[in-house]
């Protein structure tokens, strides 16, 4: 019954796999950036913009959205050139409980500082002190740059993936590292599991520390942009953004279980995780928030509220989910779990080095309702933090469509990586908890 932890090695793709990756790669950057010129020069309407398409031509388009302004501005470099730097600062400098990661595929154990609740509550107070404190800056300068600062982490993405590309192949940081032979394929998806600079872990940088802080304080300038525009801050829009920050706030209470997940365990550092963590995390995931700040008096003040208290729940149930699990592994399987004794099974599997490991599989509360329940909040919560802008607009609910679809492709990937893993199992793992995602349904 014993499974075995799938090689850190792949076969060189197909055609159809690399002609893919490189339709992603050149269609992502250029969507990215129409997102952000259809938000700030249309209104937010698709329909404009397929309008724009029509009347000036597919090229005027992408120079307005992308050519005019395609090397960033010495605004945005100057943002970046000190936000990255203070993300890795703190994450080298500010104090944290040391921990580990999962065992790889080789039998190496990736090693984390956790200061990620800090690093974050820091950051958002040097962005409010900076600018509203000492006023060097407007707090709203994310949104009159986005569109600047998108182009500028176009290029930095880019460069930076490029670096991780031939770092993979001359100097790895560890024994998970390989190439399939096929450089467009090995730049999309990378060719290290865990790539580190100086000490520094590259997901946990991109993800996390730069990806999803930039998310919080994007939402966040936008707020005081449309308090600069309608002179109050409108009860929607603190929604979207409060609901925002407040999810984030939870990430980062449970960044350790990130490092845990199929984003970092699974996903090389290449073109697919890190561009999209760099780019398409600000361009897609805030633009709920980018698009209330030209959309206001939508809410009645009673409505709002309700909003804010079935998104917090929401938010609360995926942090419960989560913190089941985590506490369920810190006790390896000694806790009651909604009054009862945990039940789970002892999964065996081979390291890819040839170790015999063992994993306990979780059977009971959350996780016996079905195998990622977790996700059904995670969704409710950008549903409420979207259905703020209401629903005759498409791009404000862009987010959550593909948030649908990247997570329940996310439990089909997972199902296929534990099967490897665990073979038989995983098979009985799932005769206990029969549904995917929604109990009863699917």
């Amino acid at each position: 019954m014993k499974g075995t932890e799938v090689q850190f090695t792949h076969a060189k793709p197909g055609i159809g796999k690399s002609l893919f990756a490189l339709f992603l790669m050149l269609a992502t950057p250029t969507s990215a950036m129409l997102i952000w010129y259809t938000l700030f020069h249309l209104d937010g309407s698709i329909m404009a913009l397929f309008q724009a398409f029509v009347d000036k031509g597919p090229m005027e388009v992408f120079e307005k959205a992308w050519f005019d302004h395609f090397w960033g501005s010495v605004t945005a470099w100057k943002i970046l050139g000190i936000y990255i730097p203070i993300q890795i600062l703190m994450m080298k400098v500010l104090p944290g409980k040391p921990y580990e990661g999962p065992v790889t595929p080789m039998g190496n154990i990736p090693k984390y500082k956790d200061n990620g609740l800090l690093s974050f509550v820091l950051s958002i107070g040097l962005f409010l002190g900076a600018s509203e404190g000492m006023g060097w800056f407007p707090a709203s300068i994310m949104y009159n740059t986005m569109g600047e600062l998108l182009a500028a982490l176009n290029i930095f993405a880019l460069t930076f993936c490029l670096l991780l590309y031939f770092k993979g192949r001359f100097a790895p940081s560890s024994t998970d590292s390989s190439t399939s032979g096929n450089v467009i394929f090995d730049y999309y998806w990378g060719t290290e599991l865990y790539p580190r600079f100086w000490g520094i872990d590259v997901k946990m940088l991109t993800n996390c520390r730069i990806g999803m802080t930039g998310w919080a304080l994007a939402a966040i300038s936008f707020a005081f942009a449309q308090k600069e525009l309608i002179g109050h801050f409108d009860p929607a829009q603190l929604v979207t953004s409060g609901l925002l920050v407040m999810y984030l706030t939870k990430f980062y209470i449970w960044e350790s279980g990130y490092m845990r997940s199929t984003d970092i365990i699974t996903d090389r550092a290449g073109y697919y995780i890190c561009w999209g963590c760099l780019v398409w995390v600000p361009a897609v995931y805030s633009s709920p928030a980018f698009f209330m700040v030209g959309h206001h008096d939508i809410l009645p003040a009673w409505a709002a509220v309700v909003i804010f208290i079935l998104g917090a729940i929401s938010i609360w149930m995926n942090y419960w989910a989560d913190y089941q699990r985590q506490a369920f592994r810190k006790a390896n399987g000694k806790i009651n779990i909604w009054g009862k004794p945990a039940t789970f099974i002892k999964a065996k599997y081979v390291t890819g080095a040839g170790e015999e490991k063992e994993n306990l599989l979780l059977t009971s509360g959350f996780w016996g309702l079905a195998r990622h329940f977790h996700y059904i909040p995670e969704l409710a919560a950008a549903a409420f933090w979207s259905c703020t802008a209401g629903f005759g607009w498409f791009l404000p609910w862009f987010y959550f469509l593909f948030l649908c679809i990247l997570l329940v492709q996310r439990t089909y990937r997972d199902d296929e990586k534990c099967q490897a893993k665990y073979g038989e199992y995983w098979k009985l793992y799932k005769e206990k908890v029969k549904y995917r995602l929604i109990p009863g349904l699917f």
